[in-house]
C-alpha cells in the first residue's frame, strides 16, 4: 500500500525455470502474493528473452541451470536488450557456481527456491528501488570475489588469424585452459558460467581436433594463441 492507502502498481514479474513443477509452483505462489503479477513463465533462457521483449516485465525470476541459453547468458542480454527490466537469481543452493557470473552479469538479487512468501515480495521490491537484492554474506563474498584481479587472456589474435575456424571467444578461453586455469576460474574471468565455458571447450576441442587439456595447451602453444612459460614475452 502507498502511503495515502491507495494499491500501488502491482510488479509485472516474469517467472523462468526449466524445471515444470518448480515453474508452476512459483508461479502458483505469486499468484497469491500482493503487488505481484506473473505476465509469464518460461521453460528456458530464450524462451525468457522472448518473454521480456514482449511484456517489458519489471522483474525476471531467473534460474541459473537452464537448456538453450542459461540464466547467466540471458541474464546479460536481458540487461543489455531491455535495462528497464531487473533481474533476481533464482538458486537451489546460495553458494551456486553460477551466482556470481550472474550478479557479475547484472543481476541484482538473488533467492533460493525454497524462499517464502515474504522474502519473494522484499527481493521485488528491493530490485524495483534500485536496491540490491542480497544477503550481506553473499555481498562481502561478491565484493571479495570481485577484489581479486580477472586474468587476462594471453596473446590476444584477430580474428582473421584464428585457425580452424575458431572464434575470438573460443581463442580466449584456450589461451586461459594453456594458462593453467581450471573451468570455474575461466567462468569467474570471463564471467560467464562454468556450462558456457564447457560449451566453449568442447566447440574448440571438436574444431581442433584435441583431445584433452594437454593436446589443446600444445596446440595453442604451436599456433601463437598462448606463449609457453619462459618465452620472450610472456
Amino acid at each position: 500500500m502507498a502511503e495515502d492507502g491507495t494499491s500501488r502498481t502491482a510488479a509485472r514479474v516474469v517467472v523462468a525455470d526449466d524445471q515444470t513443477v518448480v515453474r508452476e509452483g512459483i508461479v502458483m505462489l505469486l499468484g497469491l502474493l500482493p503487488g505481484i503479477e506473473v505476465v509469464g513463465s518460461a521453460g528456458d533462457g530464450e524462451e525468457a528473452l522472448r518473454l521480456v521483449a514482449e511484456h517489458a516485465p519489471d522483474v525476471v525470476l531467473m534460474d541459473l541451470r537452464m537448456p538453450r541459453c542459461d540464466g547467466v547468458e540471458a541474464t546479460r542480454r536481458i540487461r543489455a536488450e531491455h535495462p528497464a527490466t531487473q533481474v533476481v537469481v533464482l538458486t537451489t543452493y546460495a553458494d551456486d557456481d553460477s551466482l556470481f557470473p550472474a550478479l557479475q552479469a547484472g543481476a541484482r538479487g538473488y533467492l533460493t527456491k525454497d524462499a517464502d512468501g515474504d522474502e519473494i515480495v522484499r527481493a521485488v521490491a528491493h530490485v524495483m528501488s534500485g536496491d540490491a537484492g542480497l544477503s550481506p554474506q553473499i555481498q562481502r563474498r561478491l565484493l571479495e570475489r570481485l577484489a581479486t584481479s580477472a586474468p587476462e587472456p594471453a596473446a590476444p589474435v584477430r580474428p582473421r588469424e584464428l585457425p580452424d575456424g575458431l572464434t575470438a571467444r573460443e581463442a580466449e578461453v584456450l589461451a586461459l585452459v594453456a594458462d593453467g586455469l581450471s573451468n570455474a576460474e575461466i567462468a569467474g574471468g570471463l564471467y560467464v558460467s562454468t556450462a558456457t565455458v564447457k560449451t566453449h571447450i568442447n566447440n574448440l576441442f571438436a574444431k581442433t581436433g584435441v583431445r584433452d587439456r594437454a593436446q589443446a595447451v600444445r596446440y595453442a602453444y604451436r599456433h601463437g594463441i598462448a606463449k609457453p612459460p619462459g618465452a620472450p614475452g610472456g
